[in-house]
């Protein structure tokens, strides 16, 4: 007996990470030695402290319970404390802070608690999968922003066009940038705060990664004036302290856009286990003991790559954030055609830059996600292939 899955699972694209785990497993199955520069999963360990905390937290049994759909208020302090000092954003902890399960959960969520069917979402591309099928979730049409080169990787907002924009509800926008690593500049926000005014939009922002970075410090959204009478940021502790598999993050911002996610959780969720929030508090109270050492790692690893691609002839620009290099293909070569020789020729995965959305095309993501001495070696047998 067969079942017909739901509609709107038929209008996404392949879940462009799935299939690639599918073919480094295989590769691994045939006994092969794979570098992986496919996800962006740290590869080291959650700081000890943390470890700590949450195995303290466990073993207290009012932590054993359902969580609060609002979450720990302790926890929801610290985030307001982090932000003010980090940011110099001041947030109030019972309004405008929500904790999520991961912040993959919130930005895949909140389009159904704002867009209409028949509303339209801008979603930047390439961009996290994320963006477009919350928003096909909703019911909404979703209008794709390129991000090139010649606009530094920032949407350009005239562009869009005006039949487009009379039905817009939502814009997303995510820096540091994943899969490009571009940062945005204060001046684009001021642009984006008053475009959002102008046209009714709110405003989206995945700052996932702002601790992750290699010059200046990237800014968040929400610094820009007017930003929180338009927009909701959404932070991860999975970046900043390998934390990827504990799904702990938060929503912040606009006090009445965060109120509609918190009801459309309370609704689909009970909340992060307390004891992880606990080890969250922790983590953001300590964060300055493990900032310095993940990016002197960091920047070792993207110098070590971005050097040896070069002395391979590959045309690659030193990220200023995140833990991706974003690499234009050698001959503007289709990137699944690239990926794919990478992977059966020299054994290497990379993401290829289409998944990410067609302005992806020509490019390829490799993950600073493997240490100094396996990026090297990628380097050096990507330099044996002749394209």
């Amino acid at each position: 007996m067969g079942f017909d899955r739901a509609e709107r699972l038929s209008k996404l694209p392949p879940y462009l990470f799935a299939e690639i785990d599918r073919k480094k497993k295989a590769a691994i199955a045939a006994g092969r030695d794979v570098i992986n520069l496919g996800i962006g999963d740290p590869d080291t360990p959650t700081p000890a402290f943390i470890i700590e905390e949450m195995c303290r937290a466990a073993h207290d049994a009012r932590n054993h319970q359902y969580a609060l759909d609002a979450g720990l208020p302790e926890f929801r302090r610290a985030v307001a404390h982090w932000y003010r000092r980090r940011f110099g954003v001041t947030l109030d902890a019972d309004t405008e802070v929500l904790p999520t399960i991961g912040s993959k959960e919130a930005i895949a969520h909140f389009p159904l608690a704002v867009l209409n069917p028949g509303d339209v979402a801008l979603v930047p591309e390439p961009g996290y999968p994320p963006y477009r099928s919350g928003a096909i979730f909703a019911g909404a049409e979703v209008h794709l922003m390129p991000l090139t080169a010649q606009n530094g990787f920032l949407p350009d907002l005239d562009a869009i066009p005006p039949r487009v924009l009379d039905r817009a509800k939502l814009i997303t926008v995510n820096y540091p940038n994943n899969p490009t690593a571009a940062v945005a500049t204060a001046d684009f926000y001021v642009r984006l705060v008053a475009f959002a005014k102008r046209h009714g939009l709110i405003v989206a922002s995945d700052a996932a990664y702002t601790e992750i970075y290699y010059d200046e410090r990237p800014m968040s959204f929400l610094e820009t004036p007017g930003a929180r009478d338009v927009g909701i940021e959404f932070h991860s502790l999975s970046k900043t302290f390998n934390m990827t598999g504990w799904r702990v993050a938060f929503a912040v911002g606009n006090a009445e856009l965060v109120s509609h996610l918190g009801r459309l959780k309370t609704n689909l969720d009970s909340g992060i286990f307390q004891a992880i929030q606990f080890a969250g508090v922790k983590a953001l109270e300590r964060v300055d003991e493990v900032t310095p050492v993940l990016l002197g790692m960091y920047r070792a690893r993207r110098d070590a790559l971005v050097d040896g691609l070069e002395k391979a002839g590959w045309n690659v620009t030193p990220p200023p954030a995140t833990f991706y290099v974003w690499m234009p293909t050698p001959k503007r070569l289709p990137s699944t055609e690239v990926a794919t020789r990478l992977l059966e020729e020299t054994d290497i995965v990379v993401t290829p830059g289409v998944g990410f959305g067609p302005s992806g095309e020509g490019f390829v993501r490799a993950a600073l996600t493997v240490t100094e001495e396996r990026l090297r070696e990628a380097a050096d047998r990507i330099a044996k292939l002749t394209f």
